[in-house]
């Protein structure tokens, strides 16, 4: 049984009706997670609509995705009365909210933690031993995910996920539980895709106020034939692991759309984030070993339940 649950901002929980349907989208990362719930309306629910804050989605007593509520809609038409609730997992606050500029010396990740997630609201789960082998600097205009993954990603090596109950995960990413594939299974559909496309072979990040460039190649994409270069300028003050994460980081984005399986099976809550898929399509010529970066459930009365797994080809 599927529940979805509100939180309103004077503190009172609220169940839903039974959905009549539901999409809930897992990423664990950004873009965030996501929900959508559409219930049969009542007259009761509309104080309750007005003042919705947090959401939950709980499926059989467990939460499948906790976040917050950013539009709610109530229509009449053919299916009756209906209201339909709408929002993003709690990466969404700190993607919403803006840093000020701040320069840390010698900072850990906990610090880092406790002054740009902590403050609104989010509880961490897990948090990897970090610390700063330099000047650590949040640019103007940065969110405060973007003060913590920079972070992560320039002195771990990671990106911070949420987990399903809302928590952050500020530490390297675990393989999840393995599905298997194959000819024999039910699948909806397999789409494979490969993009070249705005694939980057260098990146070349210039610190002006030092006068000093720092280049990174894609050697994959320059054995293909590939040539797409990029310069991007760094805030004063860079030091070395920052212009090399900043290359590095532009490259692993721009490889990160490069192949792609997206496969659609029945049921729901299928596979998650970072679940690993082991995949035997012979009739696509098709098999290997792909990590879940994304995972779509949707249900409705109609159609029935459907999971669309979105994934990437481990290395």
């Amino acid at each position: 049984m599927m529940t979805g649950r509100i939180f309103t901002c004077d503190h009172r929980v609220f169940d839903l009706p039974e959905p009549v349907a539901w999409t809930v989208v897992h990423t664990g990362t950004v873009p965030c997670d996501s929900y959508s719930m559409t219930v049969p309306y009542r007259p009761d629910m509309a104080e309750t609509l007005r003042k919705a804050a947090g959401f939950a989605v709980i499926r059989s007593g467990e939460t499948m995705l906790r976040g917050i509520v950013d539009e709610y809609t109530v229509d009449f038409g053919s299916g009756g009365l209906t209201a339909t609730v709408l929002g993003r997992g709690y990466a969404a606050r700190l993607l919403d909210n803006e840093s000020r500029p701040v320069t840390y010396q010698g900072a850990t990740l906990a610090e880092i933690v406790r002054c740009h997630v902590t403050p609104y609201g989010i509880t961490c789960a897990e948090t990897a031993d970090v610390r700063a082998s330099s000047v650590y600097t949040v640019a103007a205009g940065s969110s405060q995910w973007k003060a913590l993954e920079g972070f992560c990603r320039t002195y771990g090596g990671f990106s911070p996920r949420f987990a399903r109950d809302g928590k952050l995960l500020a530490a390297p990413r675990r393989t999840g539980t393995h599905l298997r594939v194959g000819e024999g299974d039910a699948v909806l559909s397999c789409t494979l895709r490969e993009d070249h496309y705005g694939v980057l072979t260098e990146v070349l990040v210039i610190d002006k106020t030092r006068s000093a460039a720092y280049s990174v190649c894609n050697e994959d994409m320059i054995a293909k034939g590939g040539q797409c270069r990029r310069v991007v300028y760094t805030p004063g003050q860079s030091t070395w692991d920052a212009m090399r994460y900043t290359g590095e980081y532009q490259i692993a984005q721009s490889r990160a759309e490069e192949k792609t399986v997206t496969l659609r099976l029945p049921g729901v809550f299928r596979a998650f984030p970072d679940d690993v898929v082991d995949l035997d399509l012979g009739r696509m010529g098709l098999s290997g070993r792909f990590r879940v970066e994304e995972a779509e459930n949707v249900f409705s009365a109609d159609a029935g339940a459907s999971a669309t797994l979105t994934m990437k080809e481990m290395e």
